[in-house]
């Protein structure tokens, strides 16, 4: 889903528009080196634009439209940086997820998800001089177990509020991988940040060694 040919600046910085742990962490483990700059977006008000404007939403088309705010934005302040923005949003039998608000809101989310399968919608964008150059969908599809009620006390006193920043109420990479019975999809987009497609892009622009 590429919108033009944008050659990059080897030398530009590598700019994450997010706050996540787990995004950095991602691109850190693949070695590359960057800063982190949250986007100054209003994530919710652009959900409730979009629904106005479509009157349903579309897992997809809302990580993805996220993810190019987030990356444009920034881009604006650093326009000679390489910025990549990223949203992830959750699917469940129609219904779409964010993060939870507090463990509460993550004890009733986890509660839903039990013994259904949802999906993760993992929507990427790269912006250079103001304007999203390139962008990515990819989704993975979870089943969740049927855990006990037990089971759950104890999985959200452990995590904590930890569960807040994913919008799973889940950390895959930790104890929440016990919550599933299967997974189908890439392990970096359930993370949040489908990391090949974005190195290959990488590669492409130049930024990074082909």
């Amino acid at each position: 889903m590429r919108q033009q040919r944008n050659v990059a600046n080897p030398a530009a910085e590598l700019i994450l528009a997010s706050a996540s742990a787990g995004r950095a962490a991602v691109l850190q483990s693949a070695g590359l080196s960057f800063r982190k700059v949250p986007a100054p977006i209003d994530e919710r008000a652009i959900e409730a634009e979009m629904m106005r404007e479509r009157g349903d939403l579309d897992a997809g088309e809302l990580a993805t439209a996220l993810a190019v705010e987030k990356a444009a934005a920034v881009s604006r302040l650093h326009p000679q940086a390489v910025v990549i923005g990223a949203d992830q949003v959750m699917e469940c039998e129609g219904r779409l997820f964010q993060k939870p608000a507090d463990p509460a809101a993550a004890r009733a989310q986890l509660h839903h998800l039990r013994g259904r399968t949802h999906s993760l919608n993992a929507g990427l964008a790269v912006a250079m001089n103001g304007e999203a150059v390139w962008r990515h969908l990819d989704r993975a599809w979870l089943t969740v177990r049927d855990f006990s009620d037990a089971f759950l006390e104890g999985y959200v006193t452990a995590e904590g509020e930890a569960l807040l920043g994913c919008v799973g109420a889940y950390r895959i990479e930790g104890q929440g991988i016990q919550l599933f019975s299967r997974v189908a999809g890439d392990h970096f987009t359930i993370i949040g940040l489908p990391l090949l497609p974005l190195l290959g892009y990488l590669r492409e622009i130049g930024w990074l060694q082909s």
